[in-house]
C-alpha cells in the first residue's frame, strides 16, 4: 500500500534516509535531522512531499519517496522531481518501488504535470534496469552540476 506521508512518519523516513545513504556509500553526507524533515514536509509552507510504502501484511513502513515540484520552461508546466526513493532490502522485489513510482506518475498525470524525473548513481545497475523496465529514459546528454559548501557560500556572498 502506498500512502501520503504523515508527520508521525518522520522518524522512520529519517531512518530510511540513513539506510539509503549507507547503500549509496555516503553516510557522512546525510546530515539532515528529523526536525529539518518535519519542517520541510509539514511546516507552515511545505515545498517537499512524501509517500510511504507499507508492507501489505504488517502495515509496517518499508519504503518511501520524497519529491518536490520542478518546472519546465519549454513545456510551461510543473513536473515532479523525485529526490529519493528507497525500499528496505527485506521488502525489495515486492512491488513497493514500482508502486511508489506509479503513484508519482498518477499524481503527475492527475495534476497536468509534464514529467517525473530523478537522478540515479551510474553504478546502481539494479535501479537503472528497474527504471528502464518502467519506460524511463536515461538522459545521457545531461550532466548534473551542483554548487554547495564553500563554493556556494563564496558565490552567494559575491
Amino acid at each position: 500500500m502506498i500512502r501520503t506521508a504523515v508527520v508521525t512518519d518522520v522518524p522512520v523516513i529519517h531512518a530510511m534516509i540513513r539506510e539509503l545513504a549507507e547503500y549509496e556509500k555516503a553516510p557522512h553526507e546525510a546530515v539532515a535531522t528529523e526536525e529539518q524533515l518535519r519542517e520541510s514536509l509539514f511546516g507552515a509552507a511545505p515545498a517537499v512531499f512524501g509517500l510511504v510504502a507499507e508492507d501489505d501484511t504488517t502495515g509496517e513502513p518499508v519504503g518511501f519517496a520524497v519529491w518536490f515540484l520542478n518546472f519546465s520552461t519549454w513545456r510551461g508546466t510543473h513536473g515532479i522531481y523525485l529526490e529519493d526513493l528507497y525500499v528496505r532490502p527485506q521488502a525489495r522485489g515486492g512491488g513497493h518501488g514500482k508502486a511508489l513510482l506509479l503513484e508519482l506518475a498518477r499524481i503527475a498525470v492527475e495534476r497536468g504535470y509534464s514529467r517525473v524525473e530523478w537522478s540515479v548513481l551510474d553504478w546502481n545497475e539494479p535501479s537503472i534496469n528497474f527504471y528502464k523496465s518502467l519506460g524511463a529514459v536515461q538522459m545521457d546528454e545531461w550532466t548534473v552540476h551542483r554548487l554547495t559548501g564553500q563554493a556556494l557560500t563564496a558565490a552567494g556572498t559575491r
